[in-house]
């Protein structure tokens, strides 16, 4: 896993996009709507190349919650090469589980809270499920059954 970027939640999107790049000097570097609702926007330093995510969640989507001063902080992102296993991990670790892996586009995403109740998103491009391609010595075998074959040193006769 690689950390990504932070989260916020944000009750003004216009203002704080406003605020986050003429102010502080951010880069808009995409814009979204989740498939929940809410629209998210993707910030990021010219310097340092930390990221930045707003997220604002309008009245009747999924994760809207009225917004008390300290919640601020929305989730940490960790980029992940299987998001299905790193997610195993973390609930082996302490994390809790909030919304089991899904795949939504070409990514597949997940969120646990850590042992302090701490959102954390996990994300990584989709894996495609590994092809099981007919062996043209052994027809009957897939390419994996053929490299056991190979290994126990099995001959046609």
């Amino acid at each position: 896993m690689k950390f990504k970027y932070t989260g916020i939640r944000v009750t003004d999107l216009k203002r704080s996009i406003e605020f986050y790049t003429k102010t502080m000097g951010l880069k808009q570097v995409q814009r979204g709507k989740m498939h929940a609702g809410g629209v998210y926007v993707q910030l990021k330093d010219k310097e340092s190349q930390q990221e930045l995510e707003l997220n604002y969640y309008p009245l009747g989507t999924k994760f809207y919650e009225e917004y008390v001063e300290g919640s601020e902080l929305d989730h940490l992102a960790f980029l992940c090469e299987d998001v299905r296993k790193s997610y195993k991990k973390l609930l082996a670790g302490g994390a809790i589980s909030v919304i089991e892996p899904w795949d939504e586009g070409g990514w597949t995403l997940a969120f646990v809270r850590d042992p302090d109740g701490v959102w954390i998103e996990l994300i990584g491009k989709k894996i495609k499920p590994a092809s099981k391609r007919k062996n043209k010595k052994y027809p009957q075998l897939t390419v994996s059954d053929s490299s056991l074959k190979e290994s126990f040193n099995v001959r046609d006769k």
